[in-house]
């Protein structure tokens, strides 16, 4: 109980804290409701006053010669009513669209600062889906329901008040169907809400599946997975709506319910109005009023139901989008003076991403401004772990890691991330032109600059040979270029911003070996001054670095100059001449110089 109380205020200071900026509309939209509440209210009280002072008294002669004058007040309620309803819902749509922007807005600033560690632990298809799908169910029920709670408070209060002015006997009949109603509404409401979370969890379960079918198309199609995928989506599409077929179902039971409900009260006051009418107990047109004030009474308490049905699904899409915005951010600030040197040091580094499963084991390194570490290791050994850990994208269990003498952990999160740049081996480019991407690093830059950095990575003369140059749209993730022009392409990006710590992180594999010499060539100037870390299977890459690392199974198992590890005969050794013949080793130590 103490949780639901929770949960509740929670839900309430969620909406006030999205309504920011939307309140005068939704204020404004509920004055228009009340007054179009009262003006339709009016309209039965017109017909009683007609049919018992004017047609069947003889004290408004004037009136009753001159009807027009009574149709006229009828038009001129109608008009005014539409008026007041016509601002009410502008409003209304208004506040609503406001409101599910400021969430949209909230949701996607938010997902920026959440940590790696949350997106490992939360599909990306059901993310989409919490942030469209379950956003639109809130800004539905906001636009069209939660306004209509307070028209049907004033509609009820008028109503009533006009029926016991009235007739007390009958408005105690009506009375005594509002709780039957409530009751089943809020039976319906729970059954409705159960149902509903299950068929929004599968539809986040089917976004997943396309989403992911959608992002590896074309490892789905190498490996002729088509069917596979298929059956998959059919599984969870049938399943998805299978679920919503018993929500229907269930739905439309509690509207016959209602129906009938809702026509045992319209008979039961036709029928005893009618008799009270015979008998005298109230007059022709308190009867007809009497009678239309019901018939309005009955479809508002009966949407009650409606409300809560749709407030039920908001709930639950509530708390869905809550299950992100719950998510702790990264902390952006930071308490140490930024250094001013960028000598990078791992001290006794630790680490796991799962409890028991560590994937670092005591790693201590230092690369000062100027030198070059490589890092070798087969797959599983933590290279790309180190890299993580230096931009924190995720957060050391044990050890330190330091910049210039400042723990990283107390530089601010932007500063860090904007001095240390990084190269991945998967590379991600957006859907636009390549000009764009390379750009993205420092949007400012000129068009000259983006050229010369493409030409140290050795992508300038690729991108020319393209009809539109570097007006080429790459694709959604660069699927137009080939694995080299990608990674090559993400080289010139990171380049452009001359970062002080430069990581390359397996990022020349896809590059064959004559471009990944130039290249390596041609970035010495660029990496003279900064600290680099390289990180590769390859051993030609690494061979001019200042000191490598082997990692086996997240420890250093071995480290040295390239010409040390080699006389050592251990597992750099053996990598060495698995990848290079006897005329490759020959020409490369009698080559190689650099990096």
């Amino acid at each position: 109980m103490e949780q639901k109380t929770i949960d509740k205020h929670r839900r309430l200071r969620l909406i006030l804290r999205f309504f920011h900026g939307s309140k005068r509309y939704f204020a404004a939209a509920a004055a228009a409701s009340f007054v179009f509440t009262v003006l339709n209210a009016l309209t039965p009280q017109i017909f009683r006053f007609t049919v018992d002072e004017v047609l069947g008294g003889e004290g408004f002669l004037w009136l009753s010669e001159h009807l027009w004058a009574i149709a006229l007040a009828v038009v001129g309620i109608a008009v005014l009513s539409g008026i007041s309803l016509y601002i009410s819902r502008a409003a209304t749509a208004r506040a609503g669209e406001n409101f599910a922007k400021s969430m949209r807005d909230a949701l996607f600033v938010h997902t920026q600062k959440l940590p790696m560690s949350w997106h490992d632990k939360n599909q990306t298809g059901d993310m989409i889906q919490r942030c469209t799908s379950d956003v639109e169910v809130i800004r539905g029920f906001v636009v069209t329901q939660l306004l209509e709670v307070f028209r049907t408070v004033f509609l009820v209060a008028v109503s009533f008040w006009m029926m016991v002015s009235m007739n007390l006997e009958l408005s105690l009949v009506v009375l005594l169907f509002v709780p039957v109603v409530v009751v089943y509404s809020v039976v319906f409401y729970s059954l409705i809400a159960k149902r509903f979370t299950k068929a929004d969890e599968a539809e986040g379960a089917l976004s997943t599946v396309v989403q992911e079918n959608a992002t590896g198309v074309r490892v789905v199609r190498a490996f002729g997975r088509e069917r596979f995928e298929m059956d998959r989506f059919l599984e969870k599409n049938e399943a998805y709506a299978d679920l919503w077929i018993r929500l229907g179902t269930l739905s439309g039971l509690y509207w016959g319910v209602g129906d009938f409900i809702t026509g045992l009260q319209v008979i039961a006051i036709v029928v005893l109005g009618a008799v009270q009418a015979v008998h005298g107990s109230i007059t022709v047109g308190e009867f007809i009023a009497f009678a239309a004030y019901n018939t309005r009474l009955v479809w508002p308490v009966r949407g009650l139901g409606r409300i809560l049905s749709d407030m039920s699904k908001a709930g639950v899409s509530f708390d869905r989008v809550d299950h992100i915005i719950r998510g702790q951010e990264e902390i952006y600030e930071g308490e140490a003076e930024c250094p001013e040197n960028f000598d990078v040091r791992f001290s006794h580094v630790n680490f796991q991403y799962e409890q028991g499963q560590e994937v670092l084991r005591d790693i201590s390194f230092e690369v000062k401004a100027g030198q070059t570490l490589g890092i070798l290791g087969g797959t599983g050994s933590g290279k790309s772990t180190i890299v993580q850990l230096l931009t924190r994208l995720y957060e050391t269990d044990q050890g330190s890691i330091t910049i210039g003498g400042r723990d990283i952990k107390k530089l601010p999160l932007n500063w860090l991330r904007t001095h240390v740049g990084m190269v991945l081996q998967e590379p991600f480019l957006y859907s636009r032109t390549l000009r764009e991407n390379i750009g993205a690093s420092r949007p400012e830059a000129s068009c000259e600059e983006i050229r010369r950095a493409a030409a140290t990575a050795c992508i300038d003369e690729a991108i020319m040979g393209f009809a539109d140059g570097y007006e080429t749209l790459v694709g959604e993730r660069g699927v137009t270029l080939s694995g080299g022009q990608r990674q090559r392409t993400a080289i010139a990006s990171m380049l452009l911003s001359k970062p002080p710590v430069m990581v390359f992180d397996d990022s020349l594999s896809a590059v064959d070996s004559r471009t990944d010499a130039m290249i390596r060539h041609n970035l010495k100037e660029q990496m003279k001054d900064s600290a680099v870390i390289l990180i590769s299977h390859r051993i030609t890459t690494l061979m001019g670095a200042d000191e490598i690392l082997v990692l086996d199974h997240g420890q250093v198992a071995e480290r040295g100059s390239h010409r040390e590890l080699i006389r050592k005969k251990g597992i750099y050794r053996k990598i060495y001449e698995i990848q290079m013949n006897g005329d490759d080793r020959k020409q490369m130590e009698e080559a190689h110089g650099g990096i």
